[in-house]
């Protein structure tokens, strides 16, 4: 890749010399596949979701829950054909779709992969699950590739995007790119195990102090697409990484917090998808 614009900083440039805003090279890394058993009921299911944690992220969120994977970038390098292998290996032990965790800024070299991985018989679905801070461009590079769609809509009031995840204009950028998400992939399809086959999940991390941008996102949802896409609410919020030293974000969500936003979602009728407990071991599910 001589000129990387793959995500919404536009670096251009050449990572096989100079890295970017990932401070990723040209080279594909990795930090865990497995089997993954806690994501939501519709893509873990009973035999696991087959997750590939990409090392890097084009964000720096302060509270990042895997921020030594995604800033302190641990992982290992692997060629194309290794992650072709990699996939094909989940489905041979059973899992129910792959899972491409914090994809990004590998996006050419994952289609690849799938490439040579379909030819070689991978046939369940294919999931892109993003921190939502996408270019359109790379999205319509993976139509095709990409069954389900999982992207994060972390904040629609932007000053909260610059302070908490160092970007500007993430809400409009996110709100482009997931409507370019359900332009290809379209309303949820599950098989008859109630697997998700195809379709939209928008993530939505709670954020103690920051309830007014909830239920701003919730009503954005609401009003885009109603229906046609599948939520997911989480309240697995705790203080990790740099937001011990933030002075609104240093403690977990309160329940009366949580409660307000339960409330909120009941009331906008949004039905499908699903809400976390709020619970007192974040750390230990972490």
């Amino acid at each position: 890749m001589s000129k990387c614009n793959l995500c919404p900083h536009n670096c251009n440039v050449d990572r096989s010399i100079n890295m970017g805003r990932c401070k990723i090279n040209d080279k594909i890394k990795i930090a865990l596949s497995s089997l993954h058993f806690y994501e939501e009921p519709c893509i873990s299911g009973t035999k696991g979701s087959g997750t590939i944690f990409f090392s890097g992220c084009n964000l720096s969120c302060v509270y990042c829950q895997n921020h030594k994977i995604s800033s302190g970038r641990f992982g290992k390098e692997i060629t194309v054909k290794h992650l072709a292998n990699i996939m094909l290996s989940n489905q041979e032990k059973g899992a129910h779709n792959i899972n491409l965790v914090s994809p990004t800024i590998y996006v050419d070299k994952i289609i690849e992969a799938i490439k040579i991985a379909k030819k070689e018989g991978l046939n369940i679905p294919i999931i892109y699950n993003s921190s939502g801070y996408e270019k359109i461009e790379t999205i319509k590079k993976l139509e095709g590739y990409i069954d389900i769609y999982l992207p994060d809509f972390k904040y629609i009031i932007d000053e909260l995007g610059q302070k908490y995840s160092k970007v500007k204009n993430y809400p409009y950028i996110a709100k482009e790119a997931i409507t370019q998400m359900y332009e290809q992939v379209g309303i949820p399809v599950f098989d008859n195990s109630g697997m998700l086959k195809k379709g939209v999940i928008i993530r939505h991390l709670v954020l103690p102090g920051c309830i007014e941008n909830s239920k701003q996102v919730l009503k954005w949802i609401k009003e885009k697409f109603d229906d046609k896409v599948l939520i997911s609410v989480m309240a697995q919020y705790f203080p990790t990484y740099k937001a011990k030293e933030d002075e609104v974000i240093n403690r977990k969500l309160t329940k009366e917090e949580y409660q307000q936003i339960e409330k909120y979602l009941f009331n906008l009728d949004l039905e499908n998808g699903y809400i976390q407990e709020l619970g007192e071991h974040e750390e230990e599910y972490v």
